[in-house]
């Protein structure tokens, strides 16, 4: 099954996520072939009433239940709105706010403890992929230093940095090559990020070795991320 998640990064309104979410849990009541991941804001989390192929997660929190760690989020408010899918790692954390490693790390095995769903982000900056696929790879793998890779509930999303909102997709044969030295390797689904937009979502998801996508700019406006998921059907 595909799977396509949208990120909403610091994007959309309390009230906007619950329209986006109505609007997408509409079009999912009668298509059950692809499995969907919505990760608003933490101010638009809530309970909403969701069809099963459809999951919120939360975009970050704190690896605590709670505590004080001003300006996080822990688990004690996510348990309240039944969150239990996290995206970690993602290169805007790691290279704009300035997260570690080791600190990702260190998130990934608290939430792994507790058996959320973890989508774990790789990918990387253009003077790295500059250098070859070899370069490439050897960046990637670090990024899986202290992460349990064999854990059961984990979705990879390879997302070059360089192609992150810049309107530069990898080429097909890019895409084909990370994902499938990844696979070879961890054998989990693996999904592309980067620069995915409605008219090249489903040429990208066909690909060998790709099984999804997680979507930033592209996805946030409703009617596009359903035509979307309209265009991958039948992958």
């Amino acid at each position: 099954m595909v799977i396509i998640a949208s990120n909403f990064k610091t994007n959309h309104t309390r009230a906007s996520t619950k329209e986006f979410i109505s609007f997408v849990n509409e079009y999912l009541n009668n298509e059950k072939d692809v499995e969907v991941m919505v990760f608003p804001t933490a101010t638009s989390l809530d309970n909403y009433k969701i069809n099963s192929n459809l999951t919120i997660g939360a975009q970050n929190a704190y690896c605590v239940n709670s505590g004080s760690f001003t300006g996080e989020i822990g688990t004690q408010q996510l348990d309240e709105f039944g969150i239990k899918t996290i995206l970690i790692g993602h290169s805007e954390r790691r290279h704009i706010l300035g997260e570690s490693q080791e600190s990702i790390a260190k998130k990934y095995a608290f939430y792994k403890e507790l058996g959320y769903k973890i989508v774990y982000c790789i990918g990387e900056p253009l003077e790295v992929k500059e250098q070859g696929l070899e370069a490439t790879l050897e960046y990637i793998y670090e990024q899986f230093v202290g992460i349990d890779t064999s854990y059961e509930n984990l979705v990879l999303a390879y997302e070059p940095v360089w192609a992150i909102g810049t309107g530069v997709t990898a080429t097909n044969e890019d895409i084909k090559s990370v994902h499938s030295a990844i696979k070879s390797k961890i054998n989990k689904p693996l999904l592309y990020g980067g620069s995915v937009k409605v008219d090249n979502a489903a040429q990208i998801c066909s690909l060998d070795g790709v099984d999804g996508a997680l979507i930033g700019t592209a996805s946030w406006i409703k009617e596009d991320f359903v035509q979307i998921l309209k265009n991958i059907k039948g992958l």
